[in-house]
């Protein structure tokens, strides 16, 4: 495998997906994980993907990245449809609310939250000192921020996962919330999290208690 953000890169990438999948078009296409090739996706990917687009060969184009910042530059200054942030708007932080979100927004782009359970400390109720958080080993703080999250969940009647899962819907940019599941036993517990809906004013508790932004409740 080759990284190649080039427009020659992503067309032949694409050409060679359709072959595969035996298909002729496809509903989206996202630029993955390009944080060291901005300019290489602003100049190749992107004008491939409004090309393949306007020629109805993909129905809507994005990008998909753990940073939020990069993601809203991408908003800014190019006509993709859809973003996927991962892990920047959790329960445990909300740097998209200060960049991605507001562009979003603005420019009628939707927004996917992926990585919502931060890798794994807030997908269980029982957030430890072994637990994942960004791909390693939790700091200490962060495993006290999301131990107190977890009581006034528990408190409330609430499952820290179904708390973290709903979170970013309350925010207009966000059209929908993206979980992972190794097998259908995790996919069916990942729908069962929306089953019984977190009251907005649950998190204003949180928010009072200084565990999430007071910027989030105010769309």
């Amino acid at each position: 495998r080759v990284l190649d953000y080039s427009y020659d890169g992503v067309m032949t990438s694409l050409e060679e997906s359709l072959e595969r999948m035996g298909v002729d078009r496809v509903d989206i296409v996202f630029v993955h994980d390009p944080d060291d090739h901005e300019r290489d996706a602003m100049e190749g990917a992107f004008p491939a993907l409004e090309q393949l687009r306007s020629e109805g060969v993909i129905r809507s184009y994005g990008a998909g990245m753990n940073q939020s910042a990069m993601l809203q530059r991408f908003v800014d200054n190019t006509d993709l449809d859809v973003v996927m942030c991962a892990g920047r708007f959790s329960l445990l932080e909300q740097p998209a609310l200060h960049d991605l979100l507001p562009s979003a927004v603005a420019r009628g782009v939707s927004v996917i939250a992926a990585g919502v359970f931060n890798s794994g400390i807030l997908a269980t109720d029982n957030p430890h000192s072994g637990s994942h958080y960004n791909y390693a080993p939790a700091p200490d703080d962060v495993v006290q921020k999301a131990r107190d999250i977890q009581t006034l969940c528990a408190d409330h009647g609430y499952s820290l996962p179904q708390v973290a899962a709903q979170f970013p819907l309350l925010h207009p940019a966000i059209a929908v919330v993206c979980l992972g599941a190794r097998n259908g036993g995790q996919a069916q517990r990942n729908s069962e999290l929306f089953d019984r809906e977190v009251p907005r004013d649950f998190y204003q508790h949180l928010a009072d208690e200084g565990l999430v932004s007071h910027e989030v409740l105010a769309y």
